[in-house]
């Protein structure tokens, strides 16, 4: 069963994170009914497992949210059932949270605190908006430095989409991709120094995955040997990575807010609008769907009620 869940999203093409999420909650759907097989179960079985997540497990709403995506997924797509009451199960509501938002200052206090590759990595995402996984996925050739410009390709909702690349990253990049560089040509010397290439790319292209343009920008420092094709490769570098160091560095600077590598994210689009830039324009560097997503760091405008001065401040003055 879990095989033809595998065979059916990778001809969909979903993303090998998406793939495995699902799978786990397949597999614990089935084994919470005692290892029943779905054909055998249906609306009952499908909301006492969501209910079990909320009640018992006390899991976020997008979490079970998540956990039904996968069940329907299985009986649509995998299964082929198409039965009515699949469309009468009711999503958790998501409550509504605010982004958290670091100030400008708060935000070069943390990146002081970083190091290294993590410091190129987080001084990306908060210089183009990018997500933390989209930055780890680029390969060299997505980075314009004539154009500071940064593709981002396939990205969430498959969606190619152009964002920034800020000026004054250019000279660290640059020696950081000499050195990168000479590690992939190391590589080669090894009879390595090949990547994975998205989709079939690696049977039009065949020599692509040796090639400069398509190694990873922030490749990992240990190689691992490809179970379809027995080679040597590199990866990029993982997410948790960049996550530690974050951590840290909002603890070492005395940060209060629960700061992550998103945060980073929520910060550009926060402060390109106190710069008074558009928020289409916002809307396109961040890759939302629809503008409404934008419109919430409007609430966060590092001007106090969004731009309203509070009277107690009429009267107190000096």
């Amino acid at each position: 069963m879990l095989d033809r869940v595998r065979q059916t999203m990778r001809a969909r093409h979903y993303s090998d994170a998406t793939l495995g999420t699902y799978v786990n909650w397949i597999r614990r759907f089935i084994l919470f009914h005692g290892k029943r097989h779905p054909e055998e179960m249906g609306e009952a079985e499908v909301t006492q497992f969501l209910t079990h997540l909320a009640v018992d497990d006390n899991v976020a709403a997008s979490t079970q949210n998540q956990a039904l995506s996968a069940i329907l997924f299985l009986y649509r797509h995998v299964l082929d059932r198409q039965l009515e009451w699949l469309d009468r199960i009711v999503r958790a509501k998501r409550p509504v949270r605010l982004p958290v938002v670091l100030s400008r200052d708060e935000v070069a206090e943390v990146l002081r605190r970083i190091h290294g590759v993590s410091w190129l990595i987080g001084s990306l995402i908060y210089g183009s908006g990018m997500r933390l996984l989209e930055c780890h996925r680029l390969r060299v050739k997505d980075i314009d430095f004539r154009r500071f410009e940064v593709t981002v390709r396939d990205g969430k909702g498959r969606k190619d989409r152009m964002t920034l690349f800020p000026k004054k990253l250019v000279t660290p990049f640059t020696a950081h991709l000499e050195r990168v560089q000479q590690q992939h040509r190391r590589d080669l010397k090894m009879d390595a120094g090949s990547v994975a290439l998205p989709y079939a790319l690696e049977r039009k292209y065949p020599k692509a995955a040796w090639e400069w343009a398509w190694q990873w920008v922030f490749p990992a420092s240990r190689m691992y040997v490809d179970r379809d094709t027995g080679r040597r490769r590199r990866h990029h570098i993982h997410q948790t990575v960049f996550q530690r160091a974050m951590k840290e560095a909002v603890r070492s600077a005395g940060i209060s807010k629960p700061a992550t590598s998103h945060s980073l994210r929520h910060c550009f689009a926060t402060h390109l609008l106190e710069d008074g830039y558009d928020i289409r324009t916002i809307q396109e560097l961040m890759g939302h769907q629809d503008v409404s997503t934008t419109m919430v760091y409007l609430h966060v405008l590092n001007r106090g009620g969004l731009g309203v001065r509070s009277p107690l401040d009429t009267v107190l003055s000096d």
